[in-house]
């Protein structure tokens, strides 16, 4: 068992809260740096994507998990993103540069989408995002001098001097490495005044403009953050999927990254991580259980769709922390151990819920 006892503010605010979670975070980027060696051409693939879809899930984490400002429409963002990549890979721009340009890209739309966006929130931020997904997608498909439109679009390999990046654990190494300074960028921006000033938006609008927070601005900048990030995920998607056409950033793809937030644990770090793995294992998982099923429901169209309705319903009346939260209960479990006891904490989390429903 461990107890933290924090006597300064920069205790409160570091990265890691102690020595234990340095020795695991490292543990985890040997294993990570060392996958090339361990892990097949498939498992890298996968490993990849599961990167990617990270980034993603971090870019709208910023904006619902950490805002609070709910979006169904930021695929159009990754959509911005990877037809941007694609476009200027195909004109001879050098990889990183074309992605910075990418996020770049992405984050200047993202602030067109916020400023409208300020007047509504709730569901009608959610029906706003909607239609601007449909409103891109729609674009992609009829631009077609630019997007070849509903014939798809083919994305060359990146290349950076002359040095091809297109193998597997080339493009594995960038994910990563992109991967890992998103994700420290995302930190050091939630411990700053400006990550605390979106934390404080979520939690109440009208608290948090009494202390001078100006909504307008943080909201504004909250959008073109969440949708620089989105961009730069779909900068790495063209490239991973080296054809893009504009069906794969539609309604579904939009859906996929809520699901991604939601299931992995809206409002954590590790969320956006947890939620890429469900997102990536469980069109797998459902494959593997399609043998298992009476033929009438194995071989039923839509029911991947089904699986990630119901998956989406139980962890939002049950767990709402999402795989996170229940990450949290079982560490808990095993720091306490043999000490815990059913219902311990049944008294805390009444308080919490009562004083959630005030």
């Amino acid at each position: 068992m461990r107890f933290l006892f924090k006597t300064s503010y920069e205790q409160d605010i570091r990265l890691v809260e102690h020595s234990g979670q340095s020795f695991w975070y490292g543990l985890l980027g040997l294993a990570a740096i060392s996958a090339p060696l361990w892990a097949g051409d498939y498992a890298l693939s996968q490993l990849s994507f599961m990167l990617v879809y990270a980034i993603a899930g971090l870019g709208l984490m910023v904006l619902s998990g950490y805002t609070g400002l709910a979006s169904i429409g930021h695929a159009a963002f990754l959509g911005v993103g990877a037809y941007t990549e694609a476009v200027l890979a195909a004109r001879g721009w050098p990889f990183p540069v074309s992605m910075a340009f990418a996020a770049l890209l992405s984050a200047a739309v993202g602030v067109v989408v916020g400023l409208p966006a300020l007047r509504v929130k709730g569901i009608y931020l959610s029906i706003a995002t909607l239609s601007f997904g449909f409103i891109v997608e729609e674009v992609l498909a009829r631009w077609e001098s630019v997007t070849k439109g509903n014939a798809g679009l083919s994305v060359v390999k990146p290349q950076f001097f002359g040095l091809d990046l297109g193998s597997s654990t080339a493009f594995y190494f960038i994910a990563l490495g992109t991967c890992a300074v998103v994700t420290l960028g995302v930190m050091n921006l939630l411990r700053s005044s400006t990550g605390r000033a979106f934390i404080a938006i979520r939690d109440s609008e009208i608290s948090a403009q009494s202390m001078g927070i100006h909504l307008a601005g943080y909201k504004t900048l909250s959008f073109a953050l969440s949708a620089a990030i989105v961009g730069l995920a779909g900068a790495l998607y063209a490239h991973k999927l080296s054809f893009i056409s504009p069906d794969q950033f539609g309604i579904a793809q939009s859906i996929d990254l809520l699901l991604l937030v939601v299931v992995g644990g809206l409002g954590s770090v590790h969320g956006a991580f947890f939620g890429a793995v469900f997102l990536i294992a469980m069109p797998q998982g459902i494959a593997v259980a399609k043998d298992w099923l009476p033929p009438a429901i194995g071989q039923a169209t839509g029911l991947q769709a089904v699986v990630y309705g119901l998956v989406l319903m139980g962890f939002v009346l049950f767990e709402p922390m999402g795989l996170y939260g229940r990450w949290l209960k079982v560490r808990t479990w095993l720091q306490l151990f043999p000490f815990y006891r059913k219902g311990m904490f049944k008294r805390q989390k009444s308080y919490t819920k009562s004083e959630r429903l005030k």
